[in-house]
């Protein structure tokens, strides 16, 4: 093996991206290409045109990746790419363009689940910082002719116990608990969704009220000019149906993350309370608002538009929504990081677990990260999360999460294809 370099492809789902990572802890080049401002004249991703776009832009990202990291395709030492979960077409854009590419080049190829990278997403991270300040530490004790100081956060980088991890984003809604064995990483489904995703639901409530696509960064933004109290947003705990209990699964995603086996306090929902929303809007005669809003901000929905940004003070903010939309906004959110948080912790608490990972697009949320590390702190406990640009999909996690397989050996066979109903393990 040469330096340890595996160059990382992501077209799971709207983003088109290729990193190369050194040894599973060095970013040397990370680029994205976002569908964003297409997707946003609809409201949301659509299938056939993501696979479009994964056409268009996935060889000039690779080469992009390739020249920010200087090097070129012999100096791989393996190709990663993301086998799913995802969308189908998206995903066998990637996968038929790696395969092209190992094959060409006869260099092994590392099938990534996409989970899996959002994990690696927070390890990678801390890896790099460890590696920094150990770095800087060398530096330190060459100039000043002491013994370099043991750096406090190699454990954490490690990582070498058991953690729990939340994947939350925008179809995904999981706690998974993470164990390192002989190299490897093993995971054990410990909760999930049983319908919409977190993500998700912040996308479907921000379409209702007239706000831009994705809905994560519009609501976060505007949930801090609202109050969180106004609206007694609540969620009751899921329960396992009785008449299915022992039977099989009906549907391939039972199939690959079956809900039966799983304790019911683990379990999210959050279908109900995007109707809970929709049932205020209706109730309080908000419709017509948002529909305004909605004209305002995209005008000829469907055609091309520059998507809009945001607001960044409290004018712009009351200028869009009035106070009882922001407040709306506010109860939303502060339910949903709640829910997440009650779930999480009570999982942890059963499991044992002294640290958690929180991962994932919607990890990306200011008030859901101050939340939960204000409730680690006060459970003693160690939470940690990737950076902004890694919460997001990117294919540094996907390069990340290979290293160990390419440590064990674990290729991908000659028929790998796409698998959208992916399950992790």
């Amino acid at each position: 093996m040469g330096r340890g370099l595996i160059l990382g492809i992501e077209t799971s789902c709207d983003e088109t991206a290729a990193a190369v990572v050194e040894r599973g802890q060095r970013t040397l080049a990370s680029v994205v290409a976002s569908q964003i401002a297409i997707h946003a004249r609809y409201g949301g991703v659509v299938p056939e045109l993501a696979s479009r776009e994964h056409l268009r832009a996935i060889v000039p990202v690779v080469r992009a990746a390739l020249d920010q990291a200087q090097i070129a395709l012999g100096d791989l030492d393996a190709i990663a790419v993301t086998s799913g979960p995802g969308l189908a077409g998206a995903l066998l854009v990637g996968i038929t363009y790696a395969k092209a590419l190992a094959f060409a080049n006869s260099l092994p190829l590392i099938a990534v689940n996409h989970l899996e990278g959002h994990i690696h997403a927070v390890l990678l991270h801390e890896r790099e910082n460890a590696s920094e300040a150990k770095a800087q530490d060398d530096s330190f004790a060459s100039v000043t002719g002491t013994e370099t100081p043991t750096h406090q956060n190699g454990e954490d980088a490690d990582c070498s116990k058991a953690s729990l991890a939340l994947v939350v984003s925008g179809g995904h809604t999981h706690l998974y608990l993470a164990r390192p064995t002989d190299g490897a990483w093993r995971y054990s489904l410990v909760g999930r969704t049983v319908d919409d995703a977190a993500g998700e639901a912040y996308d479907k409530v921000a379409k209702l009220l007239g706000l831009g696509y994705p809905g994560g960064p519009w609501i976060d933004t505007l949930a801090q000019f609202g109050d969180p109290q106004a609206v007694p947003f609540a969620f009751a705990q899921v329960k396992t149906k009785a008449h299915l209990v022992g039977k099989a699964p009906r549907t391939k995603a039972a199939q690959t993350a079956p809900i039966a086996p799983l304790d019911p306090r683990f379990l999210f929902s959050f279908s109900g309370i995007k109707t809970a929303v929709l049932r205020y809007v209706e109730l309080h005669q908000m419709r017509g608002e948002a529909e305004a809003r909605a004209a305002r901000l995209f005008p000829g929905r469907g055609v091309e538009t520059a998507t809009p940004r945001p607001p960044q003070s409290k004018e712009e903010a009351l200028a869009l929504c009035p106070q009882a939309t922001l407040d709306l906004i506010a109860s939303f959110q502060h339910a949903v990081i709640g829910d997440l948080m009650k779930k999480t912790f009570a999982a942890a608490e059963s499991l044992d677990a002294q640290r958690i990972l929180v991962t994932g697009g919607v990890a990306a949320n200011r008030e859901l990260r101050a939340r939960f590390r204000k409730e680690a702190r006060r459970r003693r406990l160690r939470v940690s999360f990737p950076t902004l640009s890694l919460s997001t999909d990117n294919a540094a996690m996907i390069a990340a999460a290979a290293w160990p397989r390419l440590l064990a050996k674990d290729f991908a066979a000659a028929e790998l294809t796409a698998n959208p109903s992916l399950a992790l393990q």
